[in-house]
């Protein structure tokens, strides 16, 4: 497989991670890890320009290495309430799958990802179906949320996030300390119309999507951090008018950490029976979302 469709894998666990966080929590933080920050520097347009190669490559470096181990911060935050699903594994570059243990709550879940499809083994007594496994097909998802064609080895996907990006939108914020390595921060925006199906995404969160991104002194990623706020839909309540409130906002941080590079990753599928299939029912919330609004 060439650099392009491995470096799309460094996405895919954000993918998940943000499904996971939205559909366990409905939650993002950014103060994972030990950063420590560095003077801001205003740089001028070589300086600029250096850094948004830096950023364009970062995908393809990091892909490079294969395999990684993974720290995943989500925060979902709503109305003045937040909750954070905190997560640590492994992933293979290389074909995106990932095997993840994740505390929600306090309680702890159990995520593989296996060709596309998202496996979560819930607490006892909370698995539908009597089945101690959900099963969520991540590309059925993408397909409905206007994500493509829901292929996370599409090469395009991660060629669109360099697309996306000029020398206006990336700017150094300094030097910072992530997992014991020295990294120069950066922050993107990215426009959102350049993006695939980049105009329903603007619907969902707007002309730009802010990114930072932390890279190490080899070009390879260490720490991404993506924060949206997704435009909300009134409740009935709100619709009949007995609420005079906005309609809810959710705000979702995902924050990803990467060392270990070349660790072992080893994800299989759970047990067809011991599995219920729940994608069905999640693209039917979908549909019921996108009536709203």
């Amino acid at each position: 497989m060439g650099r392009a469709g491995r470096s799309s894998r460094v996405g895919a666990l954000g993918v998940a991670g943000i499904l996971a966080g939205t559909v366990l929590v409905g939650c993002g933080d950014g103060g994972s890890g030990d950063a420590a920050a560095g003077s801001s520097a205003k740089p001028g347009a070589g300086a600029r320009e250096e850094g948004t190669r830096a950023v364009r490559s970062a995908y393809d470096r990091t892909a490079e290495e294969d395999t990684a181990r993974v720290k995943l911060r989500v925060r979902t935050s709503a109305e003045g309430t937040s909750q954070t699903a905190d997560g640590q594994g492994a992933i293979d570059l290389a074909d995106g799958d990932s095997v993840m243990s994740l505390t929600v709550q306090g309680q702890r879940i159990e995520q593989r990802v296996v060709d596309q499809v998202l496996y979560q083994k819930l607490p006892e007594g909370r698995a539908p179906g009597g089945k101690p496994w959900i099963r969520i097909d991540l590309g059925e998802v993408a397909k409905q949320q206007g994500a493509g064609d829901g292929s996370m080895s599409d090469p395009a996907q991660s060629a669109a996030y360099a697309k996306a990006i000029s020398d206006e939108d990336v700017t150094e914020k300094g030097t910072a300390t992530v997992g014991g390595v020295r990294t120069t921060r950066y922050r993107v925006s990215l426009d959102v119309s350049e993006l695939p199906n980049g105009d329903t995404l603007r619907q969902q969160v707007g002309p730009t999507l802010p990114m930072d991104v932390w890279l190490d002194d080899e070009g390879r990623m260490r720490r991404q951090q993506v924060e949206m706020t997704l435009k909300g839909t009134a409740s009935p309540r709100q619709s009949s008018g007995t609420a005079s409130s906005a309609p809810q906002q959710v705000t979702v941080r995902t924050v990803m950490e990467f060392t270990g590079f070349g660790t072992k990753v080893e994800a299989d599928a759970p047990p067809a029976g011991q599995v219920t299939d729940m994608t069905g029912e999640l693209l039917e919330q979908g549909e019921r979302g996108q009536g709203r609004s």
